[in-house]
């Protein structure tokens, strides 16, 4: 971060002139130092964090009027096109694309640290057979600061990447369990001879009984390309909440549980199950135009359509769609949902209404389909995502917990009651 050309901005404010400096990232809108605002009493406001950035980070970087998404400078259709999800993990982690001699010891480290301890499991016993997998999620990565909470010492870096691999590792393993709790299945244990992507669907598929289990290519690869184009998004709600927790040198395990617990609405990672459930209600494809009407007179809403970020279209939903479509053509599956789907996305990508609001499928949208496709149930795919998110997560705790950070603690526009006695 330097100076923008020595540029100010000027305050005028109760006769005062304040002077606040203005910084220039690499990339981006300039910067407006407000700090020094707090000297005369005053406070700035801006609901959401709309127009205030939070921190200074080199990891990702979003112009959403151009569709554009970088990660360390890398744009995600080539991440997701020409590189695997650790490769992009190690990417989003270290700052650089890694040698193939770094990657196989990254692959490696990963593979011996996908085991939980014994104990975890038995966390599981302690939620109801119908609890939300999200819910569990919460609690059993939570739980995971139980272990690792006494030797951990967020000062030294060695310990601070260990905890990263740990979690990239662990994740899917427990992602996979919560899966099995609620079905009533047995949990099936890591094998680690296995991709990162075919390890979690062979944890999440198999069973003992059928000890020829084969995770299907196609979904293997589906799987990760999901993975990394949901591995990171800067400064969202989940990982502005790791950042919150972590400034207060919480344990990172609960930390990156803080962020799951954000990631589960279904504003943010929650979407493209809303997705899923908007087609059970639209029903039959028969019921599809008089939907889209409905959505013109805002009698209902469109979920998977547009982005908030984005203002043109969603730099990952092209290759999501391709995925899409890969996938559908390759395994022949004809169902009646998906076939809606298909037409929800016919109409908004030709009816004038939709193209002029930038109403265009999302990730979320083609996720969504993808994932009902290779047989993750509706309720799994918010898991799936918060997995995903994880190195994202952790990127941005070990960026925040490698520098000079203060605490987090945003101010408020109080408009209660003024004192007033008993």
């Amino acid at each position: 971060m330097s100076e923008a050309n020595g540029k100010k901005a000027i305050l005028q404010l109760d006769g005062k002139t304040i002077e606040l400096p203005v910084y220039k990232g690499t990339l981006g809108p300039d910067v407006i130092d407000v700090k020094d605002i707090l000297t005369s009493g005053h406070f700035t406001f801006d609901p959401g964090f709309m127009s205030t950035a939070s921190c200074e980070s080199k990891i990702t970087y979003i112009d959403g009027n151009a569709g554009v998404l970088l990660h360390r400078g890398y744009p995600i259709d080539q991440l997701a096109t020409k590189a695997d999800y650790l490769t992009t993990s190690y990417l989003l982690l270290n700052g650089e694309l890694p040698t193939p001699e770094q990657k196989e010891e990254f692959d490696q480290k990963i593979r011996t640290h996908t085991m939980v301890h014994d104990q975890v499991s038995r966390f599981f016993n302690g939620f109801r057979r119908d609890a939300h997998p999200m819910a569990i999620m919460v609690g059993v990565v939570g739980a995971l600061s139980a272990f690792y909470h006494n030797n951990l010492d967020l000062d030294d870096v060695n310990h601070r990447e260990i905890t990263a691999i740990r979690l990239l590792a662990k994740v899917p393993t427990l992602a996979a369990w919560s899966y099995k709790y609620t079905v009533g299945q047995p949990f099936m244990y890591p094998c680690n001879d296995l991709g990162y992507a075919e390890n979690f669907l062979h944890m999440m598929f198999a069973t003992p009984a059928d000890r020829n289990y084969q995770v299907n290519p196609i979904h293997a690869k589906a799987m990760d390309r999901i993975f990394t184009l949901h591995a990171d998004h800067e400064q969202n709600a989940s990982t502005s909440t790791v950042r919150l927790a972590g400034s207060t040198g919480a344990n990172p395990y609960a930390c990156i549980s803080a962020g799951i617990a954000a990631l589960w609405g279904r504003a943010h990672g929650g979407a493209n199950e809303a997705v899923l459930n908007m087609l059970d209600e639209i029903g039959s494809i028969e019921n599809v135009a008089s939907f889209m009407e409905k959505v013109k007179t805002k009698e209902v809403k469109l979920m998977g359509f547009g982005h908030r970020v984005y203002k043109n279209f969603d730099p990952r939903a092209k290759v999501m769609k391709e995925t899409c479509d890969e996938v559908l053509a390759e395994l022949g599956i004809h169902d009646p949902q998906l076939k809606l789907a298909m037409e929800l996305e016919r109409i908004a990508l030709s009816d004038e209404y939709f193209i002029k609001r930038n109403l265009y499928p999302n990730v979320d949208f083609y996720s969504g389909i993808i994932l009902k496709a290779i047989g993750i149930p509706t309720s799994m795919f918010t898991v799936v995502f918060a997995l995903a998110r994880t190195v994202g997560w952790m990127s941005h705790w070990l960026e925040m917990q490698s520098s000079p950070h203060k605490i987090g603690r945003p101010r408020q526009l109080y408009t209660g009651e003024q004192q007033r006695d008993m």
